[in-house]
């Protein structure tokens, strides 16, 4: 295929895969300002940032499932199942009376984005040669963080004029557009023309990814009382892993198979990404806080604050993208993009507390300039590795090993944040979580001094999103496959 037919194939699809994109990814961080109202709402803030994570993680099943389903009924029939799926999660998480109804709207609606954005990427990845991915692939993470950008303004927007249900709804009429444009693609025959669904690999990865969720929320609770928990949730989660490996390796049609997944280029790449987005997230998830509760910042406001953020990992990918088109190198950027990112946390972790106001959305936006120039890199990476034959599965681990990052980072950095707190004061967790429910007004009853504590465990944080950092950039130097 030449460049020219390359071209032309991925604008015919980029108009569903773009409505996809962006409906997938808004839903992740629209409510990222909307958190302090919801938590206010529910009497919920030790556990609000699982309405960010258990998106995330029915997101990493979804990955899995759509991934290989795609590659076996057709990506255009799965892309209108996971639009259906993502709406109706929407309209129940708009009508939850309760933390845990929401908390399992979230999961639908998770379930059905994930499958959009590991179809998107899938569909690319069919139409276009391997060294122009890339530079596609490129826009279509301009779209991923265009709308994360406009996630959080739009979130902080609509919940001080119509209130935190309101940006549940937000979505529903670009799902409906994305349905129609996805009706008009062309046809493509499945990969597959024999096909027997895993059931029992997709019911054992359940089972694993929840017994995951289970501990970490046990783990964010910092008490002697849920260690107990905790343990019996890793346990049983090593259990379902084990169990999941023996029957991929064994099953004609594995949902994950292991020879793909355990190649070094793959794994490599794969755990640099969720290293990045566990980074991101817990960013988006917890700043809002930082920025209402210590910096005095209104809700709206907050959400205007992160837009660089996204904009960096935007510009971050489209550099990246074409340097690989151009050259074929897929790691030097990243490489170098980690080292920075690296840098500019440890430097907010040390004076992001003296930081001008109007300073620190820029330096934020730094960080994710170095981080999106992972983000192409490493679904190119992936997939020439695994081979056209797998492409599905490749794009689906991607989109597995992000999510599961995302979802594991925030409740470990979560963890962090409280746990600093709690150590410098036992009672400290416990007023900051009243300030998150009786909102900025709460603000005038603490002691003299005590923003100064709150802002010693958003430094523990940066710290700990730093640490994640250097990880990532000691897998990237690491990966085997290095040109296209």
């Amino acid at each position: 295929m030449t460049p020219s037919e390359s071209r032309a194939a991925f604008f015919r699809a980029f108009p569903a895969v773009a409505s996809a994109l962006v409906l997938g990814s808004i839903d992740q961080t629209i409510t990222a300002t909307a958190l302090p109202a919801i938590s206010a709402a529910f009497g919920e803030v030790e556990r609000i940032a699982w309405v960010v994570v258990g998106y995330l993680l029915a997101g990493t099943i979804a990955a899995a499932v759509f991934g290989r389903l795609g590659d076996a009924l057709g990506r255009k029939r799965m892309l209108l199942v996971a639009f259906g799926i993502q709406a109706a999660g929407s309209v129940a998480a708009a009508l939850a009376p309760g933390f845990e109804a929401l908390l399992l709207a979230r999961l639908a609606q998770g379930f059905g984005g994930g499958g959009l954005l590991t179809l998107a990427m899938a569909v690319v990845g069919e139409s276009v040669t391997a060294r122009e991915r890339g530079r596609y692939q490129a826009w279509l993470v301009a779209c991923f963080m265009g709308a994360s950008a406009f996630g959080p303004l739009a979130g902080g927007w609509l919940t001080a004029l119509f209130g935190w249900r309101s940006v549940f709804l937000a979505g529903l009429p670009l799902a409906a557009t994305g349905a129609w444009l996805t009706l008009r693609l062309p046809h493509r025959p499945p990969a597959a023309t024999r096909f027997r669904f895993d059931a029992l690999g997709a019911l054992l990865f359940t089972a694993f990814v929840l017994a995951l969720l289970g501990l970490l929320d046990r783990i964010q609770r910092m008490s002697w009382e849920a260690l107990p928990w905790a343990a019996g949730f890793g346990a049983f989660a090593l259990l379902a892993c084990a169990a999941l490996l023996r029957v991929e390796r064994r099953v004609p049609d594995p949902l994950l198979p292991v020879p793909v997944l355990s190649e070094a280029s793959v794994w490599r790449a794969n755990a640099l990404s969720a290293c990045v987005a566990g980074a991101i997230v817990s960013l988006i998830s917890f700043l809002p806080f930082y920025l209402i509760a210590v910096r005095g910042v209104p809700v709206a406001t907050a959400g205007l604050m992160l837009l660089p953020m996204s904009l960096g990992g935007g510009l971050g990918a489209l550099v990246s993208g074409s340097f690989t088109a151009r050259t074929g190198r897929t790691m030097l950027l990243p490489v170098i993009g980690l080292v920075f990112a690296t840098a500019m946390l440890c430097v907010l972790a040390g004076f992001a507390g003296r930081m001008p106001l109007w300073l620190l959305p820029w330096m934020l936006g730094l960080v994710t300039l170095g981080f999106g120039t992972t983000f192409p890199s490493v679904q190119t990476t992936v997939q020439v590795a695994a081979g056209a034959g797998m492409l599905g599965v490749a794009t689906a681990s991607v989109q597995f090993m992000r999510n599961l990052g995302s979802s594991t980072g925030a409740a470990l950095l979560g963890a962090v944040l409280f746990g600093t707190l709690a150590l410098m004061d036992a009672g400290l967790a416990q007023r900051f979580a009243e300030i998150m429910r009786g909102g900025r007004d709460a603000l005038a009853t603490l002691p003299p001094g005590e923003l100064a504590r709150l802002a010693e465990g958003f430094r523990a944080l940066f710290i700990g999103a730093a640490v994640l950092a250097g990880v990532a950039t000691v897998l990237a130097c690491r990966v085997p496959l290095r040109r296209v």
